[in-house]
């Protein structure tokens, strides 16, 4: 990020923060303080991508969340969203796809500070070793994580989650047996590899026009606790605790301090339901995810 866009979001934060304030007190006061889910990809220093944050800027994260707010796991957040009641804004932490870097410090930091984690994993490219498609053309193709990396994450108190077979756009996806490979059968084939159940899904790119009504069906009946979209939107006490909204886990500072402690932009973001479904013949694009929808 530019110095100059650093400046404008510190700017911007600073002129709304006398509403944050009020917004925040007003809604903690009566138990609708926000559930706020966050998603990273891979922990690195080194070959820097969109996707990619280094392992100064996470433990910075971890800092700066956990002198602010509460860190909770998915099942926690669905908890306090079906209950209608959350009396302080809390964070849960995710990650997609299954870079194995992540197991060198990040997952070790997490599990030390006894931080609850869930981590989707694309079943066949762990299987097979395979690069993710937004990395098949790149120079460098960072490794996937092993099913033993999967399984000593599980082991360390970590929530293995799906993220389809090989990161598919279900948005894309109108055949219902591709469809059914990509949500149950390879979640159900992650589940035999780590050898734990697989409670939660994770739509890959997770955009409105990624997402599929059909697969929130097949979670629901392959007996799933919940499903995550990535498209930067909050969850409040009271919305359908099933779908769970997700935040990117930005690199810069400067924007995760103004998303979670309340953007006013991003309240005005349109719950998806599979009801109102928004499709896009237009290919995704992972750094369009990490973008977290707006700045």
């Amino acid at each position: 990020m530019s110095i100059s866009r650093e400046r404008l979001i510190d700017l911007y934060y600073r002129a709304t923060l006398p509403w944050r304030l009020r917004w925040n007190h007003r809604h903690a006061r009566v138990g609708l303080a926000p559930v706020m889910v966050l998603f990273y990809h891979r922990v690195a220093d080194d070959n820097p991508s969109s996707w990619t944050i280094s392992n100064k800027q996470f433990e910075e994260h971890l800092d700066w969340i956990g002198a602010r707010f509460e860190f909770v796991s998915l099942e926690e957040s669905q908890r306090r969203i079906a209950l209608r009641y959350n009396p302080r804004p809390c964070v849960a932490i995710t990650f997609d796809d299954g870079y194995a870097e992540n197991c060198e410090q990040a997952i070790p930091l997490l599990v030390k500070r006894k931080i609850p984690f869930t981590y989707f994993v694309s079943t066949g490219n762990i299987l097979t070793g395979q690069p993710f498609p937004h990395e098949v053309d790149a120079e460098f193709q960072a490794p996937v994580n092993t099913i033993e990396q999967l399984r000593n994450i599980s082991a360390a108190g970590g929530e293995i989650g799906a993220h389809t077979r090989f990161h598919a756009d279900l948005g894309a996806v109108d055949n219902e047996e591709q469809l059914y490979d990509e949500v149950v059968l390879a979640t159900r084939e992650l589940a035999d590899a780590v050898g734990q159940s697989i409670r939660y899904f994770a739509f890959p790119y997770g955009l409105p026009k990624n997402l599929n009504d059909r697969a929130f069906e097949m979670c629901r009946d392959e007996g799933l606790l919940g499903v995550c979209s990535a498209y930067g939107a909050y969850n409040m006490p009271g919305d359908d605790p099933f779908h769970l909204q997700r935040i990117h886990g930005d690199p810069q500072m400067s924007r995760l301090r103004n998303w979670l402690t309340i953007d006013p932009r991003k309240l005005s973001i349109p719950r998806y339901t599979p009801e109102a479904m928004c499709s896009s013949p237009q290919s995704p694009n992972h750094a369009d995810e990490a973008s977290g929808v707006m700045v």
